[in-house]
């Protein structure tokens, strides 16, 4: 069995890796493929009798035509194969993009070249052809770079759920077993402190799980006999035994992944605006080359012009700048959005957000810290100090959220950290312990009703209305005082809301939390629309419901619960304190964790997309003056454009779109 399970987990790993390599290595093939076309670019660039000829130099020799096919015949073969090959994929559906005008130009060069040598009709392109690919390959290793990081979120979706799990066995003692052997109706044991490895039913034991991950529910829930449990949430203090419920595809966390598969395969390919600008350009050059080769024809010209004029007109249909326009805005964007805390993850989402006007905000661990906060101290008889340094003591004894809240204004208030003695857990009630001999319990509010203990209802209310957690101390049996926690919300978050709301952008929240904690943060933070008690699956309806409304909608979230939704919207943005699956489900991750980056993410957009329009007519422009003046329309009057001008201007075209890149900037 071990053997079997070793072979699954290796099958495993493979799966997992495969589909990032396959990215890594395409990167590294580009590189390759760009430094040796550039190594083979040189002598092809010395032995070019055009190239000689612009720089006064006569460097000829015998039988250098013949090397200098062989060497273009090799930087065609290898560093042309990426276009040529993505040429047939793009005719093959109906789409001529950037690979088929590559491979367009690189072609006629080629073969118009190898003619030239073996006919004695003119000097050739072979210097045009090495200068096309070595810079195309350069495009698009930048540009691979910039987007690679292809989405792991199905693997990590998949690395939550424990491997193994402890089978109960009929005699009642546990063994270890593969987690995908279980079957329905199995018997399982959880310890304290476990991840729960796959859906089921309590039938023994009582304990708090941690659904945060799971659900978005901030306050661990209470579990008992009939209750149901999910894969991947995490056990509390107690152990539990439970039947397992379902196996397979049925289990939540394979719906998760079902539903991230699906987004993520149903997100709209918009294309991309080089390629359009290619497509037409592939167009125009094939036009325009054999409109000039028929004209001159018909206008008694030899065959031998004809041809070199129709080609010059279709090389020159291909700049250069082109294939750097986009990659160029791409790299920089992407360093800048580096530097500020933004990792842009899937390029094609990042650029459409500027059209953007409706953003979704997760609650729990988006718009709040995802910890608890002491916001409210009621007393009865004990000063606050007092109060807060008795449950301070006995909650530092304890690992739960809302513990951790309670020590954290402890700390804050440096209060006293007193003897604790004999502490205990109460699961689904509090903590008991002993402090200087008197029995002390922080306990919850079914705890003080079912023990019939006065408290001031009113003033409870209030406090659950606003969405806060409360916690009663006793001594004694004696209520001495209340807690209120809450959520604390993000200090930024209030001036991203109002910063979109200027913007002309919704925001929208969204949350598993209960309908009250949903209501009081939403009312904090001033957002209207709010989305309550939602589950994982509905958040991506949500998503799917806006987006069919008209809305281009952005979902920002942290939770395994948020990943299907940060896949169906049209612009996942994840918070980098948030899980691995969120953030590897996400179009964009915020390091430093802040709502407010989510408007320099909107900013960055637009500022981008405006460099690309720039980029993209300085790098087409040329064409409406370098196209009529190759094909010869003043020709009579004295003026027609050769090859080595035309690469003078393709030149000067490439170097105002590095610069226009290298100034783009973020306010």
């Amino acid at each position: 069995m071990n053997e079997q399970h070793e072979q699954h987990e290796k099958h495993e790993k493979h799966e997992k890796h495969e589909h990032h390599d396959h990215h890594a290595m395409m990167v590294e093939d580009f590189k390759r493929r760009f430094f040796i076309s550039l190594i083979l670019m040189v002598p092809i660039l010395i032995l070019s009798p055009m190239i000689q000829s612009f720089i006064g130099l006569d460097w000829s020799f015998t039988g250098d035509s013949y090397l200098l096919l062989a060497l273009s015949t090799v930087l065609l073969i290898y560093g042309g194969k990426p276009f040529l090959k993505g040429s047939v994929d793009e005719l093959k559906e109906k789409e001529p993009g950037m690979m088929t005008l590559i491979a367009f130009a690189i072609s006629v060069a080629y073969i118009y070249s190898s003619f030239a040598i073996f006919l004695d009709i003119g000097s050739g392109f072979f210097w045009e052809l090495a200068t096309l690919i070595v810079i195309m390959l350069l495009g698009h290793w930048i540009e691979m770079k910039s987007i690679m990081g292809a989405s792991r979120a199905l693997d990590e979706l998949l690395e939550l759920m424990p491997d193994e799990a402890h089978l109960i066995k009929e005699d009642g003692s546990s063994t270890d077993v593969p987690v995908d052997e279980l079957k329905e109706e199995d018997k399982i044991l959880v310890k304290p402190g476990e991840k729960i490895p796959i859906d089921g039913i309590v039938y023994d034991g009582e304990s708090e799980v941690n659904e945060s991950m799971i659900t978005g529910e901030s306050v661990p829930v209470f579990k008992s006999k009939d209750d149901e449990v999910v894969g991947g949430s995490i056990n509390g203090e107690g152990a539990l035994k439970f039947k397992v419920s379902k196996v397979g595809d049925d289990t939540f966390l394979s719906q998760v992944v079902r539903l991230v598969k699906e987004a993520q395969e149903s997100k709209s390919q918009t294309q991309r605006l080089a390629d359009t600008a290619a497509k037409w350009l592939f167009y125009i050059a094939a036009s325009a080359g054999t409109i000039t080769f028929v004209v001159w024809l018909l206008l008694g010209k030899d065959l031998a012009f004809a041809v070199e004029r129709a080609v010059t007109v279709i090389i020159i249909s291909c700049p250069h700048a082109l294939g750097l326009a986009i990659p160029l805005v791409t790299s920089v964007s992407t360093s800048i959005g580096a530097k500020r805390g933004l990792l842009i993850r899937d390029r094609k989402a990042f650029e459409n957000a500027r059209n953007l006007n409706a953003v979704v905000f997760d609650k729990t661990g988006t718009l709040t810290e995802g910890e608890f906060g002491v916001t409210d101290v009621k007393t009865v008889d004990y000063s606050e100090d007092e109060l807060l340094s008795i449950a301070y003591s006995v909650e530092a004894n304890s690992e739960h959220p809302i513990a951790k809240g309670i020590v954290k204004e402890g700390e804050n208030r440096k209060l006293e950290l007193k003897d604790v003695h004999d502490y205990q857990s109460l699961p689904g009630k509090g903590l008991e312990a002993s402090i200087e001999g008197k029995k002390i319990m922080v306990v919850s509010p079914g705890y003080i009703k079912s023990e019939n203990i006065d408290f001031d209802e009113e003033y409870y209310e209030k406090l659950a209305e606003q969405g806060k957690t409360v916690v009663f101390v006793l001594v004694e049996g004696a209520l001495i005082g209340y807690i209120a926690l809450s959520d604390i919300i993000r200090e930024s978050a209030k001036e991203a809301i109002e910063i979109l709301k200027n913007m002309g952008i919704e925001s929208i929240m969204i949350t598993g939390d209960n309908q009250k904690v949903a209501s009081y943060v939403g009312k904090k933070l001033n957002i209207d629309t709010i989305f309550a008690e939602i589950l994982p699956q509905e958040k991506s309806e949500k998503i799917e419901e806006l987006r069919k409304s008209g809305k281009k909608v952005a979902m920002t979230g942290d939770g395994v619960n948020d990943a299907p939704a940060l896949a169906k919207a049209d612009l996942g943005i994840a918070i980098g304190a948030g899980t691995d699956v969120a953030i590897e489900t996400a179009d964009i991750i915020l390091v430093k964790s802040n709502p407010l980056d989510v408007v320099n993410i909107i900013k960055l957009s637009k500022v981008t997309y405006k460099k690309m329009i720039q980029n993209l007519i300085w790098a087409t422009g040329y064409n409406a003056i370098a196209l009529p003046l190759a094909a010869g329309v003043l020709y009579n009057q004295g003026i027609l454009i050769s090859p080595a001008l035309g690469a003078v201007l393709m030149s000067l075209s490439t170097v105002i779109v590095s610069i226009n890149a290298k100034l783009l900037k973020l306010d």
